[in-house]
């Protein structure tokens, strides 16, 4: 028996919406992670599922190991012909991060069917990787990866170049949301979640009700955000509005509902557009603020905290932006090594 995925995203309310891909397994695996992800993360396991089961049309029971390394190769395979390649990675397939994801959102999707027991999956079909041993020998704790992930360094904005972006933004509510996110580092998605409970003006903090994962925090922010907040909230922001949400569409249809996250991105394309910049997209913006803080002095267990990282080995890859940091170290060390040198 074959089936083919069908993605249906339906709200049966405003509290209970659903994500399906019409297979009585797999549905019930995407309302499991419905209950205890984001609706981002939902949704991409959803469609990377989708993806592999439009690819290997089987029931999950019958999927084997060959099966998954058959999508592997066929998610590497150059998309735009073999001569096209990006720039970042000189790949011509998908990008590595992507088929890593996709690879883990199904094998998520086994490790529940095995736990389940009536599923007739016996043994979850996407290896961990392969060994790098002779067959017989002890198992190591590592073996080769299946996908190898480069570690690239993000892309930030110059100083000038945020000068530019503010200079083309046309309003106090962009301007607000652009330094919550260059001043404050937050995510695009907790932007768009801030309450007006949330603005903690006399203190000058935000409290952060929709971190990534589900995590809370407090963090401080320049007055600059506060005042440029405070102009929007007074002249711009309609005063009908029922909502709480501190961003909100000011013209249109939608005036006075929330602002979307394609509503932000379309503010950002237009100032990028505006400003003449090739790049300044949300993260991006995030990325510059804790490298300009790391320049700064501010230590990397406070730029956790005020990021939001649940690991510091996420925020230490600021110690490779912040060049000023990375300069005086390799001074120190090279004036001590000259230094000893010379003694007779």
């Amino acid at each position: 028996m074959t089936w083919f995925p069908c993605l249906i995203r339906a709200a049966d309310g405003v509290d209970a919406p659903s994500i399906k891909l019409g297979h009585p397994l797999l549905d019930d695996y995407l309302a499991f992670v419905g209950a205890r992800a984001r609706t981002n993360t939902w949704l991409a396991v959803a469609y990377d599922l989708k993806v592999f089961f439009s690819m290997i049309p089987k029931e999950p029971a019958a999927v084997t190991t060959a099966d998954v390394f058959a999508f592997l190769k066929q998610q590497r395979s150059p998309r735009r012909g073999a001569k096209v390649v990006r720039l970042e990675d000189g790949e011509a397939g998908l990008a590595a991060r992507t088929i890593a994801r996709r690879l883990s959102s199904l094998s998520g999707l086994y490790v529940y069917l095995l736990v389940r027991g009536d599923a007739g999956v016996s043994a979850n079909p996407v290896p961990r990787g392969l060994s790098a041993r002779r067959p017989g020998a002890a198992q190591g704790k590592r073996g080769m990866v299946l996908i190898r992930t480069p570690r690239t360094l993000p892309r930030v904005l110059s100083p000038s170049e945020v000068d530019t972006l503010f200079t083309a933004l046309r309003t106090s509510r962009d301007r607000a949301m652009v330094e919550a996110m260059v001043l404050g580092g937050l995510r695009r998605c907790e932007v768009l979640g801030l309450t007006l409970g949330d603005i903690k003006a006399g203190e000058r903090r935000i409290f952060i009700s929709q971190g990534k994962g589900g995590h809370q925090r407090i963090v401080p922010i320049s007055p600059r955000f506060f005042a440029s907040l405070g102009s929007y909230l007074d002249r711009e922001r309609p005063q009908t509005s029922s909502t709480d949400q501190v961003f909100i569409v000011l013209k249109g249809i939608r005036r006075g509902q929330p602002l979307s996250a394609d509503g932000l991105d379309e503010i950002m394309d237009g100032a990028r557009r505006r400003a003449g910049l090739t790049q300044a997209t949300c993260h991006q913006l995030r990325h510059t603020c804790f490298t300009r803080l790391r320049e700064a002095g501010m230590a990397l267990e406070a730029i956790q905290a005020q990021a939001g990282h649940a690991s510091i080995e996420s925020t230490r890859i600021y110690l490779h932006l912040s060049n000023d940091w990375l300069a005086g170290e390799y001074r120190r060390a090279a004036e001590a090594i000259e230094a000893q040198a010379v003694q007779p």
